[in-house]
């Protein structure tokens, strides 16, 4: 007898003939007319969730990595339809190769028997093609048919905040009043940061219950639904576009809705808007920016990363930048890497380890790891200045001595690579670690990069307290 496990999918509510009670009850006469035991926790069901893409199924996931349990869970999985497994034939056949080569599991459609010959790979193949034509083809008409809806001012999104739906078109809520009050604001010299911020502390939340970020507040002081206006992409939606700045691709109409915006502000705030753009460009910044302590500090409010402010050289929560936390972090890049450098040195000096520390094998591993990829990137060097002087670009002295400068830290590096943890205390180790690692960030012929990964070998995270002006480091090893 063997045992099954059942994989069931609707996309949405509405397809009733395809609900998730009639494909287990398919299942369930196919097990029991051919003797198979279907145990409930071998049923996985993916509701409301498209076929294209299996990455997005939790359900299938969950199943696929059951299926390659040893010994081997079930024997076979089945389906009420081909349909159900995938709408991409590209996921489908890896998948179900997967299931039948590694894990020896048979992939069955109740529905659609296509027997065992060899014949039957062609008709399943071209079911799976007619499946996959068939979910495009819905995909277009759906577009199409919402474009036409729109075209002849239907709504054809959620309703914006400030808007609730009532009968079909958009109508002002409760949070109408607020929308005014964020283009008085703005118009009267606040910024989308400190708007943001201000409404996070009245207890307002986004359409979705998110916290109001600037770039929230700028969607709404640039959308022309408060206007009366319906705006579409002709593709339909745009994650590349959310701010539909493409004028080529964006659509916009009059609606049947009241406008909560007069026209005359509404100009005046995206004239301000222009203008605030023209000054602070988008990717003005082309390369990122490389730091010793980049993805390390972070901020003692919230928890967020403190990330680089180009313009004051220097570090910011990346919540407060975009107006989700209260407290600002900022501070000097040269004054943080100073007391962090201090704080080390300190700490280890006056061996403030007042209990055991654990340290495994893997912990040894991962420091191995680490000090081999910087390696790695030390002979990357190597290789480049060596092409630079084959160019003609360096002359001979200077290519011998930038190569004498990086060899010496690839063999700084390779000493600190360990085959086993030494008899030591953790304790010891630590400190060992953080003695060897020092000697390249104190060095001013060390790269940014390199100090980054250095101080990432024994620190997990730094806390910058904003308000005593101190760090908090917790130690790894």
């Amino acid at each position: 007898m063997k045992t099954a496990a059942a994989y069931i999918r609707v996309s949405t509510g509405e397809q009733t003939e395809f609900s998730p009670e009639s494909q287990l009850k398919a299942i369930r006469k196919y097990a029991k007319e051919h003797d198979m035991i279907l145990p409930e926790e071998f049923i996985y069901t993916d509701e409301g969730i498209s076929g294209r893409k299996a990455e997005k199924r939790p359900a299938f996931q969950q199943m696929i990595g059951t299926a390659k349990l040893k010994p081997r869970p079930f024997d076979v999985i089945l389906l009420c339809k081909f349909s159900r497994f995938a709408r991409n034939r590209e996921d489908s056949i890896v998948y179900k190769s997967m299931l039948r080569k590694q894990c020896g599991i048979d992939v069955i459609s109740v529905s659609e028997q296509i027997g065992e010959d060899k014949t039957s790979i062609l008709i399943e193949a071209l079911i799976e093609a007619m499946d996959e034509y068939y979910s495009l083809n819905l995909a277009e008409e759906v577009k199409r048919g919402m474009m036409e809806k729109f075209s002849r001012g239907g709504v054809v999104s959620q309703p914006p905040f400030g808007y609730s739906m009532k009968d079909g078109i958009f109508s002002p809520d409760n949070n109408a009043e607020t929308v005014r009050m964020i283009f008085n604001d703005y118009l009267s010299g606040m910024g989308t940061r400190a708007i943001a911020r201000k409404l996070n502390e009245l207890g307002l939340c986004t359409t979705k219950g998110h916290n109001f970020e600037n770039r929230t507040v700028e969607y709404i002081l640039t959308n022309p639904v408060y206007i009366g206006k319906l705006r579409r992409s002709k593709n339909g939606r745009e994650p590349s576009d959310r701010f539909h700045q493409s004028e080529e691709n964006t659509i916009i109409i009059d609606g049947s809705h009241t406008p909560i915006i007069d026209s005359d502000t509404f100009e005046r705030v995206q004239e301000k808007v222009a203008l605030t753009k023209k000054h602070y460009p988008k990717y003005s910044r082309q390369a990122p920016v490389e730091f010793m302590l980049k993805g390390l500090v972070r901020c003692s409010n919230c928890g967020a990363t403190l990330t680089m402010q180009a313009r004051n050289n220097g570090l910011q929560c990346h919540n407060y930048s975009r107006g989700a936390c209260k407290v600002s972090h900022f501070i000097k890049l040269e004054k943080l890497n100073s007391l962090i450098t201090d704080k080390i040195k300190s700490d280890f000096e006056n061996d403030f380890f007042d209990v055991e520390i654990k340290i495994t094998s893997q912990d040894n591993d991962n420091h191995n790891q680490n000090i081999a990829s910087a390696v790695a990137r030390e002979e990357k060097k190597l290789q480049r200045i060596h092409e630079a002087y084959e160019a003609g670009i360096d002359t001979l002295d200077e290519y011998k001595e930038r190569k004498e400068k990086i060899q010496s830290a690839i063999d700084r590096l390779k000493k600190q690579i360990k085959a086993d943890i030494p008899e030591k205390s953790n304790a010891e180790l630590l400190k060992d670690k953080v003695n060897e690692c020092m000697e390249f960030i104190d060095s001013s012929e060390s790269s940014e990069n390199l100090k980054n990964n250095m101080l990432r070998s024994f620190i997990e995270k730094i806390i910058f307290v904003r308000r005593s002006g101190t760090v908090e480091i917790y130690y790894r090893v």
